[in-house]
């Protein structure tokens, strides 16, 4: 084993006191959120979905947006996290490559999430809203938003994809325990959630109908706003945090990453470790950077570059975004955090542009991937993760393949304590890999055809 450090660790005092925002960077902007008639949105727009300072920070082109001390000292509860050297799965592997892991699952939720829950929990607050409604997928979002709104004093409620709801029971119990309510989505609380029910009733759900569903009950109380943990530019902001911590523990070995990986649905947790990486590339510096997502669902790697809306009902603006289109219902694999059809135009935006690359991979080397990493570094990881692992894997096997000693860094974006169904149908035998069929892909694609075209890069 070497002699470096296992954990690379920052005090208090070295957390960043500023978000990043790679807007200020970009080769080219980002082209705007259209209306349902195909011209440019303002930010009034979206005023009665989102609070107004939020707004502010979704459209802002400022380099660095400060983080409010009541924000940061929440975050302390389990910020700075730590960042992992990851001998052991290096030793297994025999690759001459060091593999770095930041180990977001040390939340109180046990993910990535809560870097933009409590922000958005207090901002909303702040503008004097009383509830926050959402959707989740796997409970990730939805766990840390509950969280995040009872540290911060408003209600929550919580619309969570039906086959999630099924699968992930402790989930919805977490998020019960910390005074949200968590409704199976779709439901019939809502009239698309009813409209859906009468036509599919056994629809495992998606992530753009439960969108659908919190929009649509955000929108009738003016004390009441909805609140997204991926996609869209704030939020893709708040998580940035991450890899401006692992930038510094990496210069604290004097080492900079060769590869930067994360796992890919939205794009928020691949967003928060790349993002600071991207901008080091933008400005000459070499450094490969992947997202990787599951084959089942694979927005970046097949999904075109187009304008779709964020949600099954079209209540969001027209996004440029890959996508695989708004009514893509996807296969009820157990990474379901990673099962939404979009992919964040920010994200999408770097990839037209050649910053990014991006790989798809099935849920059975995912899960050899996560059994692996669990039998040498102790940690299990959630399914979502364990696609960011495989990929490592796979990088560490070429850099042994090379004889090339590549730093690689990977955000470890949460634990799978609570999906351990998911590794019982796994072990025994009950997992199948699932490419998405073409046929099916353009079936959904249909629902788009009329859409106004994205930029090409």
């Amino acid at each position: 084993m070497s002699s470096e450090p296992t954990k690379i660790l920052l005090t208090e005092d070295e957390m960043p006191r500023q978000w990043y925002n790679i807007q200020a960077d970009l080769p080219s902007p980002l082209p705007p959120p259209l209306g349902p008639d195909g011209t440019p949105i303002g930010p009034d727009a979206l005023a009665k979905v989102f609070p107004m300072n939020l707004i502010e920070q979704e459209v802002s082109t400022e380099r660095w947006i400060d983080i409010p001390d009541e924000v940061q000292s929440i975050l302390k509860l389990w910020r700075p996290s730590p960042l992992y050297r990851a001998k052991r799965l290096e030793a297994a592997l025999g690759t001459p490559a060091k593999i770095y892991y930041k180990n977001e699952g040390v939340s109180p939720a046990g993910s990535h999430k809560p870097n933009t829950a409590v922000a958005q929990a207090w901002y909303n607050k702040q503008f004097g809203i009383k509830h926050l409604i959402t959707e989740t997928g796997a409970g990730q979002w939805g766990s840390a938003l509950a969280m995040s709104c009872k540290l911060i004093g408003i209600d929550c409620k919580v619309f969570m994809v039906r086959i999630s709801f099924d699968q992930k029971p402790f989930r919805k119990i977490m998020m019960r325990t910390w005074g949200a309510d968590c409704i199976a989505s779709p439901s019939n609380q809502t009239a698309i959630g009813r409209k859906i029910l009468s036509e599919m009733p056994d629809t495992p759900g998606s992530l753009a109908i439960a969108i659908s569903e919190a929009i649509e009950q955000a929108v009738e109380r003016d004390d009441t706003r909805y609140a997204l943990g991926s996609v869209l530019n704030h939020v893709m902001l708040h998580q940035t945090i991450i890899g401006l911590e692992a930038r510094k523990q990496l210069e604290k070995v004097h080492l900079y990453p060769d590869i930067v990986i994360g796992c890919a649905g939205g794009g928020s947790n691949f967003a928060g470790i790349s993002f600071p990486f991207i901008c080091d590339k933008i400005h000459g510096k070499e450094v490969q950077i992947i997202a990787t997502e599951p084959e089942a669902c694979p927005t970046l790697t097949r999904g075109p570059y187009i304008y779709d809306s964020g949600d099954v009902a079209k209540m969001t603006p027209l996004l440029p975004m890959h996508s695989l289109g708004h009514g893509f219902i996807p296969p009820a694999i157990h990474a379901g955090g990673l099962r939404y059809h979009g992919m964040a135009p920010l994200v999408s935006h770097v990839k037209q542009l050649g910053l990014i690359d991006a790989t798809s991979i099935g849920q059975t080397e995912c899960y050899e991937a996560a059994l692996l990493f669990a039998h040498t570094e102790g940690f299990i990881p959630a399914p979502e993760t364990s696609h960011a692992i495989a990929q490592t894997i796979r990088e560490a096997k070429k850099a042994k393949e090379e004889g090339k000693e590549k730093v690689i860094l990977m955000n470890w974006s949460g634990h799978g304590l609570m999906d351990l169904q998911g590794y019982e149908a796994f072990l025994s035998g009950k997992l199948s890999d699932y490419p998405l069929p073409e046929e099916l892909l353009q079936r959904s694609l249909a629902s788009v055809k009329n859409h106004p075209a994205a930029p090409q890069m």
